[in-house]
Parts: C-alpha cells; sequence; structure tokens
C-alpha cells in the first residue's frame, strides 16, 4: 500500500505526460476531416417546376338571349359531342313567333302567284282590247273624215269620231302600262317579289331566335362547371357552362428565368401528379413564352404528353423534372464541395499535402446530387464538404474520404 502511494505522483506524471503528447501529435498531424474526391459519372442537368395540367381550351357557354332555363340536360363531368342539347330555354313565344312568319310567308307567296299568274293575265287581256278598240277608233275617225270631205257628216259628228280616237289612244297607253307593272320585271311584280323575300327574311330570323333557345356543344368534350339550374332566368352574355375540349394532353410550367437560356423546344422531361406521386409520364416541351414574368422572373413553358394516364384531370397540379442537358462522363464533386457555387467565382478547399488550400474552378452541368467541374480539379483529388465546419486555409488535416453518392435519375 505504501508502495502505491510513492508510486501514485509517478503514474499521474505520466499519464499527463502521455496526454501532452497525444494532443501534440494531433496537433502535428491535424484533426480528421472529411472529405469527397473527384470521380467521373454520368450527370444530369434538370429543372424542377411545379404546373399544371391544362385542356386544350376551354370553351364557355352562355346564352345569347333572355330565358328560363327548362332542361339542363348534363351535369359537371359528362361528356358532350358537338351539337348536342345541352340547356333549353323556354321557347313558346320563339315558336310562336315562327309559326306567324310561316304565315307571313305563305299570304306574301300567294300574293306574288296571284300577281305573277292573274294580274299578268287580266293586264295583257285589258292591253289585246284596248288595241282593238284604238284600231275601231281610227278606222272610224278614217270613215268620218271621208263623209265629211263630201257633206255626209257634220263638223260635229267628225270631232266627236277624233275625241273617240284620243281616248282609245289613252285607254291602250294605260292598258301598256299595267301590263309592264304586271309583268316580270313590272314594278306590281317586284313589290310582291319583294313582300314575299321580306316575309322569307323574317321567317329565318324567327326560326334563328328559336334556335338560340337551344344551348348546344360547339365541340367534343368534358363538362368542366355549369351555372345553371332549371327554372333559372339567363342573362345574355352569362357563362353558364365551361366545357374542355378534347384534344392533346399539355402541362404548364413556370421554371426560373435562369433557366431560358437551356430551354429547347423537344426537350423531353418527367412528370408526375401530386396526386399519384408514385405514377410518373413522359412529357415534352411544345412551347416557350415569348417573354418573361417581370412579376415572378419566370418564363412559361407548355409540354405536350402524348400518352396521358387516365387519371390526370384538368388542372391538376403535377411537379416536373425537365432535362436540360446530360453527359455521361463528367468529372463530378457533390455540390457542398463547392463554395461559392451561385456566383462568378466558384472554389474548392482541395486537401494538399495534408493541408486545405483554396482552387478556383469551372464549372459546367449541374445536377440534384452532384456538379460537374470542367477545369481546375483532377480525378481522385479531395476537396472537403462545408458541412465539414470551419477550416482555416493553410490548415492541416488528416482527410477521410467518403463514399461518392450514386447519380440520382440517370
Amino acid at each position: 500500500m505504501s508502495r502505491l502511494r510513492k508510486a501514485g505522483p509517478w503514474l499521474l506524471s505520466a499519464a499527463v505526460a502521455l496526454l501532452v503528447a497525444g494532443t501534440a501529435v494531433r496537433a502535428a498531424v491535424g484533426p480528421a476531416v472529411p472529405a469527397h474526391a473527384a470521380t467521373r459519372s454520368p450527370i444530369a442537368h434538370r429543372v424542377v417546376a411545379t404546373g399544371r395540367v391544362m385542356p386544350p381550351a376551354r370553351v364557355q357557354l352562355g346564352s345569347t338571349v333572355l330565358g328560363r332555363a327548362r332542361h339542363v340536360l348534363v351535369a359537371e363531368g359528362d361528356r358532350v359531342k358537338a351539337g348536342q342539347v345541352l340547356i333549353q330555354l323556354d321557347d313558346a313565344e320563339a315558336k310562336a313567333a315562327v309559326a306567324q312568319a310561316r304565315a307571313g310567308v305563305a299570304q306574301a307567296g300567294a300574293r306574288s302567284s296571284v300577281v305573277r299568274q292573274v294580274t299578268s293575265l287580266v293586264a295583257t287581256e285589258s292591253l289585246q282590247r284596248a288595241r282593238n278598240d284604238l284600231d275601231q277608233a281610227e278606222r272610224q275617225h278614217q270613215r268620218m273624215q271621208q263623209l265629211h270631205a263630201s257633206g255626209a257628216v257634220t263638223q260635229e259628228q267628225l270631232d266627236d269620231a277624233w275625241r273617240a280616237l284620243e281616248n282609245a289612244r289613252s285607254q291602250k297607253q294605260a292598258a301598256e302600262a299595267q301590263a309592264r307593272s304586271a309583268g316580270p320585271s313590272g314594278g306590281e311584280s317586284l313589290a310582291a317579289s319583294a313582300s314575299l323575300s321580306q316575309a322569307q327574311a323574317n321567317l329565318l330570323g324567327a326560326q334563328a331566335r328559336l334556335e338560340e333557345t337551344r344551348i348546344v356543344a360547339s365541340v367534343d368534350g368534358v363538362v368542366l362547371s355549369r351555372t345553371v339550374e332549371p327554372g333559372d332566368v339567363v342573362q345574355p352574355g352569362k357563362v353558364l357552362m365551361v366545357l374542355a375540349r378534347d384534344g392533346d394532353t399539355q402541362l404548364s410550367a413556370h421554371p426560373d428565368e435562369k433557366n431560358l437560356s437551356a430551354l429547347r423546344l423537344g426537350q423531353r422531361a418527367e412528370a408526375s401528379a401530386d396526386a399519384f406521386p408514385d405514377e410518373r409520364f413522359e412529357a415534352k416541351v411544345g412551347w416557350i413564352a415569348p417573354a418573361v414574368d417581370p412579376e415572378r422572373g419566370t418564363i412559361e413553358i407548355k409540354l405536350s404528353v402524348d400518352h396521358p394516364p387516365a387519371y390526370l384531370r384538368a388542372d391538376m397540379t403535377v411537379s416536373i423534372n425537365l432535362d436540360i442537358a446530360r453527359k455521361s462522363d463528367a468529372l463530378v464533386v457533390p455540390p457542398d464541395c463547392v463554395r461559392d457555387l451561385n456566383t462568378d467565382h466558384p472554389w474548392v478547399m482541395l486537401v494538399e499535402s495534408s493541408r486545405v488550400v483554396k482552387r478556383p474552378v469551372r464549372l459546367g452541368l449541374r445536377g440534384d446530387a452532384a456538379v460537374e467541374v470542367l477545369d481546375g480539379l483532377e480525378e481522385g483529388r479531395l476537396v472537403v464538404p462545408s458541412s465539414a465546419g470551419p477550416l482555416s486555409l493553410g490548415a492541416r488535416i488528416r482527410p477521410r474520404p467518403l463514399a461518392p453518392e450514386a447519380p440520382r435519375g440517370l
């Protein structure tokens, strides 16, 4: 026991010495720090955006006349065909107007027939009688002139014959005017034809107003919404139904405008509906907006879906992964290893002779889990991620290589 008491101070001194020596050794070789090696790997630059399913077109249907809805024949979600009656308004007054217009056409037609057949025939016969009367008056006047020259008749009788001749001439002229008026190009005939045309136009107008009491589908599609019920009074111009026209399915998305230079028509994308996150379908860029949204700093794109899944619905929210570019063999490091990544002067903390040094780099494609390094770094060199904590440039470390992450989405 006395020996242990005597050896105690020596043992304590030895432990302290070992601790100091260990600390000195660790200080000499530096702390253990995780590091990633620059490796060659496939990489894809993808833009992730949220979008919506667009119907090819929204068709708004309404009434052009004031009326009461008598029947509403479809509900939301129903498929409709072009020309199908969707809403029937009360049409009693419109039908009565059509019947009245038809009666007007019949009356005008009958008047035209009378002018064309009866009046024209009467006028022709009257003209022929007037011509006969004029011929007889001329012969009578000539005979009276001869008799007056021989003294057989008086001057008064000759004057009577002259007046009868003038009267016959006047009657012939009147009969000719009447015949012309009743003829195909005469005023009476033209007036009758005009009345018939006006009656026919009135009928067409009445039929058009009757047709306006039937609100029909202008295209094949699906009823998205309706705002009318049987018995409602509808106002002209008010939207009563909205249809989604059948056609190619499209997606609309608004990626950040910084990606504009990399967007191309025909680029492929992978999309999923938020309601079905485990399902994936393909799309491709079909349209790029000609202008940037100045308020949001985004650019609208539309993507076509050649084989849309059956569960897609108009206005569904979708997530879109758009392939901007890809390489099968690139020198890459994790994004966490690049300092000042989003600036014009990115750099890495490179391990060189067990010390950390600053190395500027030039970057290429940027993926979800990796960044391509075009210049400034060699394959296999170790770089320290920012998650390793604060380190002073030139500090000595003991790098602890980490296994590279498997590329995602390739």
